[in-house]
């Protein structure tokens, strides 16, 4: 399965965060799984840990070495992953959080989130 994290699920994974789900924790080491990173998480951690955020354990730059040393792929940004933002309801107003279902759906592969309203754009989000 093709498998794009959240950020969230992303850093609580780098972390070994208690928060992240045992199904969580299951579908990142299944073997079958094939995990991506979209590079809008890699800018949305610079982002927050320039600001200071208590949230954002680790740099941008940092976050990258690690997620690929874990053999995570990154996932770039595309126009056409631009362009089906504007065709998504106005379930969640995160910029970032849009771009990964668009993202998702487009490709298309599973998102993972802990988040319950990305969880509402369609069923083959995966909530955790």
């Amino acid at each position: 399965m093709r498998l794009l994290l959240d950020t969230q699920i992303a850093l609580w994974g780098l972390t070994n965060d208690p928060r992240l789900t045992m199904k969580a924790k299951e579908l990142i080491l299944d073997a079958n799984s094939i995990i991506y990173i979209s590079v809008a998480s890699i800018w949305e951690i610079s982002i927050k840990y320039q600001l200071g955020r208590g949230d954002m354990p680790v740099s941008g730059s940092r976050a990258t070495e690690l997620f690929s040393a874990a053999g995570y792929l990154l996932l770039p940004i595309q126009a056409f992953h631009a362009t089906a933002v504007e065709s998504l309801p106005a379930i969640h107003n995160d910029p970032f959080d849009r771009m990964l279902v668009a993202q998702a759906l487009t490709e298309p592969m599973r998102l993972m989130t802990h988040d319950r309203t990305v969880s509402r754009y369609n069923d083959t989000i995966i909530f955790v």
